[in-house]
């Protein structure tokens, strides 16, 4: 009898092609590792810094503010108008007929605090159902200015709200658009507002 075995393969054979296979899926192994290993650093750099990270949100204690007053914080590198109205800018802002602006919609892109279109109407844009606060991005919408009216002394436009030394838009005591080439109101950030009046923009 022959030492072959039965199928013309010998042992040595067979043993040759077990270790070609695991050399084999070792080194594919090995070669998939190095390849994940330099390319981990191409992708971790895409994603944001820790700095970048903080500034997402910004958070501000509003509880000292006056009626009337107005200051700005800055939020991922974009200016944020909050205002704590008195009530005659209150009322003047919810007088206003929708027929009457120029841009009658605000789109869940333009305030997304809300979950689908909504009127531009003053209570739909303010933080509190009372109406005495109202937080808009102070981007002009046409060019991307920053409007006058935060500081004192600023002009307020024909609508005693902001005004846009660019090229002349006017908005209202709801950041609403009224005048001038700007196509549509004021953005509203994301935000929370505690009854504590701890402002969180960005969450």
């Amino acid at each position: 009898m022959s030492d072959t075995d039965t199928t013309g393969t010998s042992g040595t054979e067979a043993g040759g092609e077990t270790r070609r296979d695991f050399l084999y899926y070792a080194t594919a192994g090995t070669g998939a590792v190095a390849t994940g290993a330099a390319v981990w650093p191409l992708i971790n750099s895409m994603n944001p810094s820790a700095d970048v990270r903080s500034l997402s949100t910004v958070r501000a204690d509003l509880s000292g503010m006056a009626r009337g007053q107005r200051i700005t914080v800055k939020w991922q590198g974009k200016p944020v108008f909050i205002w704590r109205r008195a009530q005659a800018a209150i009322n003047k802002a919810r007088a206003t007929p929708l027929a009457d602006l120029v841009d009658p919609i605000d789109y869940v892109w333009e305030d997304p605090n809300h979950k689908q279109p909504k009127p531009a109407l003053d209570q739909n844009r303010t933080a509190d159902p009372a109406g005495e606060w109202l937080i808009v991005i102070g981007i002009c919408t046409h060019l991307g200015c920053v409007p006058l009216g935060q500081a004192a002394g600023d002009p307020l436009g024909d609508f005693d709200g902001w005004f846009c030394p660019c090229h002349g838009s006017h908005y209202d005591t709801s950041g609403r658009i009224r005048k001038g080439p700007a196509p549509r109101n004021l953005d509203i950030p994301t935000y929370t507002l505690g009854k504590d009046l701890n402002l969180i923009i960005g969450a």
